[in-house]
């Protein structure tokens, strides 16, 4: 199959994969479902998880290493009949029988994935080839949480499926977002070369209820910072842009994207963009009026901005979001109120 890209003028040419037997076929859809979540004990996966055992055919088995993850997450499962928590690295192999395999392993904040950044590159390239090849071994079909970050700074907006990116190969976020991009090359060699079944979401920016409080992302920041009476922290200049999803809706996204037939990538996120100074204002009008707003230096290769075009989850998986950022901040409010202890002024 030939294919122009809008990127250029290259030709790609690629065989059809093999085609998995009907009883490995059949396996996705039967009623019993044994499921993977990696990284399930972080911020997504644990809501994730969530949702994934409302379903009381499902059993739900989560691996986490806990280096970013917390079991608070999951404690209202801990002990059910149908879930199972392992503490494991899926930077070594992993011995399981599923027939899905959610992988969203790996740092997300750049607090963390720079802290410890071949940390990162290896649970991005290791983790996943690890994950590829138990889905290879029992026939699983996998879906890899990719990210917005393989876009980098993009010169493309909103940005599509079809662009290929402007990424910093050598900055000092490339080990999150250069990982991704190897982790998406992985997943379909793996669906070209043995017919694993696969599914890539590319996530925006998302945001909710048991984000990390201190983890350096602008949402969790300014909430953070409002509660604790301390100035909102803008990085300059202030007019970058984001889209903001609530995590309920990511959750959807990803279960409507594992359960369909379109292997994506897919973005999933929330189209509506705001300025960081916009975000700050309405962080400021809805939790605390009295703080002010502060601009403090950028961080390197920080992206000028980010939005995605949802047209291909709109019509493939019949997705949208529904949470609007000024509904579901509140709630990420009342979240950050009970662990930091901060009680609402009256």
């Amino acid at each position: 199959m030939a294919k122009n890209s809008a990127n250029g003028a290259h030709q790609t040419t690629t065989k059809p994969p093999p085609t998995p037997s009907p009883l490995r076929f059949s396996k996705f859809f039967q009623p019993n479902m044994r499921i993977l979540v990696t990284g399930g004990a972080g911020f997504i996966g644990s809501h994730l998880v969530d949702k994934l055992m409302e379903n009381e055919k499902n059993e739900v088995i989560v691996v986490d290493n806990f280096f970013t993850g917390s079991k608070d997450n999951l404690k209202r499962w801990i002990g059910h009949p149908r879930f199972e928590l392992k503490r494991h690295d899926v930077t070594e192999p992993l011995l399981v029988e599923v027939d899905q395999i959610y992988h969203l392993a790996c740092p997300a904040s750049p607090i963390f994935y720079k802290y410890n950044p071949v940390k990162t590159i290896k649970t991005n390239v290791i983790g996943t080839l690890n994950m590829l090849g138990l889905a290879k071994r029992v026939g699983a079909r996998i879906l890899l949480t990719s990210t917005s970050e393989v876009y980098g700074d993009p010169l493309v907006h909103p940005q599509t499926e079809e662009y290929w990116g402007n990424v910093n190969p050598i900055g000092v976020r490339s080990c999150y977002d250069e990982g991704k991009r190897v982790a998406e090359t992985l997943m379909f060699d793996y669906h070209r070369q043995h017919g694993i079944e696969i599914r890539i979401a590319r996530i925006f920016n998302t945001y909710g209820p048991r984000m990390n409080i201190d983890d350096g992302r602008v949402v969790s920041n300014f909430i953070a910072q409002a509660l604790r009476d301390e100035p909102l922290t803008v990085q300059a200049p202030g007019t970058q842009t984001r889209s903001f999803c609530y995590v309920s809706d990511m959750v959807n996204g990803l279960i409507r994207l594992m359960e369909g037939e379109n292997t994506g990538p897919i973005n999933i996120g929330n189209p509506g963009e705001f300025t960081m100074i916009e975000l700050a204002e309405l962080v400021k009008e809805l939790i605390n009026p009295k703080v002010e707003i502060k601009s403090v230096e950028n961080t390197p290769d920080d992206p000028r901005q980010r939005k995605p075009d949802i047209a291909k989850a709109k019509e493939l998986l019949g997705w949208e979001p529904k949470v609007k950022l000024r509904d579901g901040l509140p709630l990420m409010e009342e979240d950050f109120r009970l662990r930091l202890g901060v009680s609402k002024k009256i």
